[in-house]
């Protein structure tokens, strides 16, 4: 329904019909047709961006920002988006999207980050919570405003910003 006819389309009646059962038994696990929807949504995106293991965990970061902004660049992207413009902070599609998109990118980048710190490309005493938000914040940020173009130069011009203030001196 989604890929037919966009949100609009996936009403309880509609998805009932299509899976042939009552609308009893999808409100047992959706309370609507938003939350069904976003749930589909963040299904088909929940899969970790599955960076592979370089020698350069900068790098491999890079590529994993570079993932997360191609899952929003889609159409299913805008679709996320324009679910989230409509939700309240505290719904269930909100900690959805926050739960298999935000949180589960902060855990890859932490990983990242953690052996960035090791290889010695980032300082021992960065603040890797706040290198967190200072990476994803923005990235976001674009996700949901929509303000600007969420693109491989942003992404990789926030990364260098970032960095840049990570970095050893000397």
């Amino acid at each position: 329904l989604l890929e037919e006819g966009g949100i609009s389309a996936v009403t309880m009646e509609a998805v009932a019909a299509r899976a042939k059962v009552g609308k009893p038994t999808i409100y047992r696990s959706w309370p609507n047709a938003r939350a069904l929807a976003m749930a589909t949504l963040m299904e088909a995106d929940s899969a970790p961006t599955n960076v592979r293991e370089t020698a350069s965990p900068l790098a491999d970061l890079e590529r994993q920002l570079l993932k997360v902004v191609d899952k929003f660049a889609t159409k299913r992207g805008g679709q996320v988006r324009l679910m989230l413009a409509a939700a309240e902070q505290d719904s269930e599609i909100a900690k959805g999207f926050r739960n298999q998109v935000i949180l589960k990118s902060r855990v890859e980048g932490r990983d990242l980050l953690t052996r960035a710190i090791d290889a010695g490309d980032i300082r021992a005493d960065a603040n890797i919570e706040i290198a967190l938000d200072m990476i994803y914040g923005p990235l976001f940020y674009r996700v949901l405003i929509g303000h600007l173009p969420l693109d491989e130069a942003f992404a990789k011009g926030l990364l260098r910003e970032v960095l840049r203030g990570l970095r050893p001196t000397g």
